[in-house]
């Protein structure tokens, strides 16, 4: 087998793997709002299952808010920044695939020739976007999967961004809780 066979083939398995989880998840979203009665563990795999979503979003920032206000943040910050990481290898391996949809979307083009064009700030950038709080996300994991960056350098920007979000969202839950209760 030729190695662009093997990576077509990789590719193919990639797109149909994404899509696949992505129907389970929607198909058991009841199920998977349930974890949470597991505390941190069950916070962990609500926040990879509404990251690893691409098309049809889960609550997971939500969640996360609501969580901080029964757990302790910091953790709850941890647990939800760390899981949402391992879920945006879902847009990770899309990317790699070389999902042809995602390429007409204007936003993607303009943020994969800046990548291209950056190589050295290509995780900066990962890191800010993980943070701010946006629905644009998943295109720069399409990036860096369609660039070819190594897993490791989009996991790691990923994670530091995606736990400092969610420690903003956990204290303001636990705070709004404060509020309510006093």
């Amino acid at each position: 087998m030729t190695p662009e066979r093997r990576t077509t083939l990789l590719r193919i398995f990639a797109l149909i793997g994404v899509a696949a989880l992505i129907v389970l998840l929607f198909a058991y979203r009841e199920q998977v709002l349930a974890l949470q009665q597991y505390g941190y563990i069950g916070i962990f795999l609500i926040s990879i299952a509404a990251n690893a979503t691409i098309i049809i979003p889960l609550p997971g920032v939500a969640i996360t808010t609501a969580m901080g206000a029964i757990f302790n943040p910091l953790g709850v910050a941890v647990a939800a920044g760390l899981g949402a990481s391992l879920g945006e290898i879902s847009g990770y391996l899309a990317g790699f695939s070389g999902q042809a949809v995602i390429e007409r979307v204007s936003f993607y083009e303009k943020l994969t020739r800046w990548m291209q064009a950056h190589p050295r700030l290509n995780m900066l950038a990962i890191l800010v976007l993980a943070f701010i709080p946006n629905p644009l996300f998943d295109l720069a994991g399409f990036s860096a999967g369609a660039l070819k960056i190594p897993l490791w350098k989009f996991l790691i920007p990923c994670a530091i961004g995606k736990i400092l979000k969610m420690m903003m969202f956990a204290y303001v839950g636990a705070v709004s809780f404060d509020w309510f209760v006093k």
